[in-house]
């Protein structure tokens, strides 16, 4: 188990940003000092803001692109490593335009856009933007890379550790932990006989970090008067065998990922977390990154998982659809009926999701990827069935979906 985040929220337009920004960076690196003192390895530490396009939205485009800018610099002087200018609100698409220059004129700067949430609903108009977004930044590299800097969000709340999705709220500091866990799974399922000793040893092992991080997390909350919003034990992968979530799930006695019993396998890790005793903040589900873990490359590549599959296990357990390599040539027409059933999903459940979705120039569905990256497994061109969307599904009104209560 690793921290794979510190992540810190506060205002850079509030009163006494300047000094605020730096009491935040002096807390980061005092908690990774804390927590690697007692054994913890911290990956990254990040800070997010509230919407920055909203609170800009009466500036010009080059003036919010060099604010941009130039506070990633102040952000890399205070030792963040990475940093989240909030999520651009669902009730101003316009607002979207700007994403791709800043995602062109920065290097570590993430961005996302919100298009559906209980209230109003799912907005058309977000969803067709970001799908614009999407295809946009997918030429700014030759890889597509720049869209590992951006997601569509669906009914995700304020103060998630994770990237893309962190943003803040209000004028509040406060700080979480992304934890990058799926090691721990393994551990649990190759040291158990039945589901019901799976299921105890990863929570007493989730809970007993937890308790342990939270004593550390409570101090570094008293010196520095930032609140310690909680964890997001999200069982996280990385692209190597030992963290990966997709083992854990064939540990449970899946022949593959992908195939029958996969859903299954999902809900029971997912229930697991559920029962977990630890203050939580953002998604605390299964994360299923295609590129960023090596069982779900592989099953990518073999074409026994698609995206449909992730489509299914996110009903039951996971944070959307993440780093899903696609063909270069798909169109934002083509993309729009992928976020739109994201964006369904999120409501009629009531649970966040996002989409992460990367298309390759020059690929096509098939071929294998290339990336470069210490944090990616390579894998294959994902194809799917779609076709733009025609008839009143391509109308831009408000489409309201109520969750689906399940009673106790």
């Amino acid at each position: 188990m690793r921290i794979r985040s510190i992540t810190c929220f506060y205002n850079p337009l509030a009163a006494n940003a300047e000094l605020n920004l730096q009491n935040m960076g002096k807390l980061a690196q005092k908690a990774w000092h804390d927590f690697e003192k007692e054994g913890f390895e911290v990956q990254t530490s990040r800070f997010a803001t509230p919407s920055l396009l909203s609170q800009l939205q009466n500036k010009g485009k080059m003036e919010i692109i060099q604010f941009a800018k130039h506070l990633e610099k102040r952000a890399s002087e205070q030792g963040f490593n990475y940093l989240s200018l909030g999520t651009a609100p669902i009730e101003s698409p316009s607002l979207f335009e700007v994403i791709p220059d800043i995602l062109a004129e920065t290097e570590n700067t993430f961005l996302s856009a919100t298009i559906a949430n209980q209230k109003p609903g799912i907005s058309p108009p977000a969803v067709k933007a970001c799908a614009r977004i999407i295809k946009e930044i997918s030429t700014i590299s030759s890889d597509g890379f720049t869209n590992l800097r951006f997601a569509a969000l669906a009914n995700v709340p304020p103060f998630t550790p994770f990237f893309p999705a962190a943003y803040s709220e209000g004028n509040e500091k406060a700080f979480t932990l992304a934890i990058e866990c799926a090691d721990v799974a393994i551990i649990a399922f190759q040291k158990s006989t039945t589901l019901k000793e799976a299921r105890l040893f990863l929570l007493q092992t989730l809970e007993g970090y937890a308790k342990h991080l939270k004593t550390i997390a409570i101090n570094i909350e008293k010196e520095f008067g930032a609140t310690f919003k909680g964890f997001d034990f999200s069982l996280a992968p990385f692209p190597k065998e030992w963290c990966s979530l997709g083992r854990a799930l064939e540990l449970l006695g899946l022949p593959k990922l992908g195939y029958a019993g996969s859903l299954a396998a999902s809900a029971f890790l997912a229930d697991t977390l559920d029962r977990g005793k630890w203050k939580k903040a953002g998604f605390n589900g299964l994360m299923l990154p295609m590129l960023e873990d090596s069982t779900l490359a592989a099953r990518a590549a073999e074409g026994t998982l698609g995206i449909y599959d992730l489509l299914q296990y996110s009903a039951v357990c996971g944070t959307g659809l993440d780093t899903i390599p696609l063909p270069g040539a798909i169109t934002p027409e083509e993309l729009t009926p992928l976020l739109l059933d994201i964006a369904a999903l999120a409501l009629r459940l009531d649970k966040p999701l996002t989409a992460r979705l990367m298309p390759i120039p020059g690929k096509q569905a098939g071929e294998p990827t290339d990336f470069n990256f210490d944090f990616f497994a390579n894998s294959k061109v994902i194809n799917y069935h779609v076709q733009p969307l025609q008839g009143l599904l391509n109308q831009d009104n408000i489409i309201q979906i109520k969750s689906k209560k399940i009673p106790n």
